[in-house]
């Protein structure tokens, strides 16, 4: 039976990150995938060479659509806030989405969702991740726009904090990795893997994954450097698929057990 998922983020590129192999996965499953965005994401990093070539926030919808594109989905829809930056470098942008009224936000989503009949919701977890603001914004607003349009399933999409220490610290010292690799960053990042419920194998779309990060050229380089985008993107294929071959979920009121759910319309009637 198709369903409809709908996949909420901050920032076009978030997508292409933490979901985009469920994304694709679930497409080519005959499912409809909507992908939301909270900002055009126009406080991104970015190169001065792409600065230079007009506005970051347009730059970066026209690349949102063309990951969407390669992932299957079947609308792709911005609020239009303000990206908020960096706890530590704020934007300054009158709308930014941090300082926004949830409720407000969780209104125009949920009524988004009952459009959609959404069967189910990706949000992130309550520290957003890795801490940014727009990120933990859109756990309190997906999670309140779900309540409000009764959407059955809720998934934080998450990473294996155990795993991605591992990973973490085999490449943090290796030319060429961001010194913000290291592994110290993230040590509360994401989730513990006790608190996870699924664990969704994307290996087969890992070509989709690749190309959809691939679409968000604005963000594969700053001045400062090379960011996380380019590092995933300079993987052959083959490492490519086993190191993001498997995208994690934490889902709202579901126990967590063992073996983790591989998919993420489980328990749909």
């Amino acid at each position: 039976m198709p369903y409809t998922m709908v996949s909420f983020h901050a920032h076009p590129d978030d997508e292409a990150l933490l979901t985009a192999g469920t994304l694709a996965r679930a497409a080519a499953e005959g499912h409809r995938v909507v992908l939301v965005v909270a900002t055009a994401g126009g406080a991104g990093l970015a190169s001065s060479e792409v600065l230079a070539e007009g506005p970051l926030a347009r730059r970066r919808l026209a690349e949102l659509h063309r990951s969407a594109e390669a992932l299957g989905c079947a609308r792709v829809e911005c609020l239009g806030y303000g990206d908020s930056g960096m706890a530590d470098a704020p934007s300054g942008a009158a709308d930014a989405f941090a300082g926004t009224d949830p409720e407000e936000a969780a209104r125009r989503l949920a009524e988004l969702l009952r459009q959609e009949q959404a069967d189910v919701l990706t949000i992130y977890d309550p520290a957003g991740g890795y801490g940014h603001p727009d990120h933990v914004r859109v756990h309190q607003v997906g999670t309140r726009a779900a309540e409000l349009a009764g959407t059955a399933v809720v998934l934080e999409a998450t990473v294996d904090r155990r795993l991605l220490q591992r990973v973490l610290r085999a490449v943090h010292w290796l030319p060429g990795v961001p010194a913000d690799f290291h592994p110290a960053r993230f040590a509360g990042a994401f989730a513990a893997p006790e608190r996870l419920t699924h664990r969704v194998d994307v290996r087969a779309y890992a070509g989709a994954k690749r190309a959809a990060m691939a679409a968000h050229a604005s963000q594969a380089g700053a001045d400062t450097g090379r960011r996380t985008l380019a590092v995933l993107l300079k993987l052959p294929r083959p490492l490519f698929r086993v190191l993001m071959g498997r995208e994690w979920f934490v889902q709202h009121g579901r126990a967590p057990g063992r073996p983790l759910i591989d998919d993420v319309f489980a328990g749909l009637p």
